[in-house]
């Protein structure tokens, strides 16, 4: 069954992560949103889970070509990750791309500055950190995330969607310590199928959840 929009999604996530945290599993922790529609997922986790919510900007590399297929992934000041079979199916190499990881690594840091401002970015570093996106498709940014977030020493991570293809989350799974993924249909064509209401989420909302975040309380 479809969720009815992203929020009714992360509701639906973090009554699980409820469930596991009540254990006493999850400690120290730290929620972060793949902007931009997995803020209003990550937004719900958070408050069941009496996180710090946060964002990790990621871009999507597309072709020059054919800008709706994805060939990359950058978080931060990364190098790309590449989907390499699709590199050499299209006949791309790295070099044709660097135009567009340049167009994108600007986006990402405006992104990062319209949504934290001068706020630094949180410490991951010994904390239980729950990356939360609104799906899980070709895992390149997913995938490029939690690579960025290895590095950076948490004491665990987990990856939180609430929905994903099986192969891909499959091949994902050994990028983190924990996956939860609450459906994993056996054809997934694209996220957006499995919701009701997949409206873009603007900048501007992205900014304000997580202003009421961090808001003095």
């Amino acid at each position: 069954m479809p969720f009815r929009d992203r929020t009714h999604a992360g509701r639906e996530l973090a009554l699980r992560l409820v469930e596991w945290a009540d254990s006493g599993d999850l400690i120290n922790l730290l929620v972060l949103a793949l902007p931009n529609g997995g803020v209003p997922v990550a937004a719900e986790v958070a408050r069941a889970l009496h996180a710090p919510l946060d964002v990790l900007v990621a871009r999507e590399i597309s072709t020059p070509i054919r800008p709706e297929t994805v060939i990359g992934a950058i978080v931060a000041d990364d190098p790309p990750l590449y989907d390499r079979q699709g590199l050499a199916m299209m006949h791309l190499s790295e070099d044709r791309l660097g135009d567009v990881v340049a167009s994108e690594r600007n986006e990402l840091h405006r992104r990062e500055y319209v949504y934290r401002g001068r706020r630094p970015a949180p410490s991951v570093h010994g904390r239980t950190v729950v990356l939360v996106d609104d799906g899980l498709a070709t895992g390149l940014t997913a995938t490029a995330a939690l690579r960025f977030l290895r590095r950076h020493g948490p004491a665990r991570l987990i990856l939180a969607v609430p929905v994903g293809s099986p192969r891909t989350t499959a091949a994902v799974r050994g990028e983190c310590d924990d996956l939860v993924c609450l459906v994993q249909p056996s054809s997934l064509h694209a996220v957006g199928e499995w919701y009701e209401d997949f409206g873009q989420v603007s900048d501007t909302r992205v900014a304000d959840m997580l202003h009421a975040f961090h808001a003095p309380a």
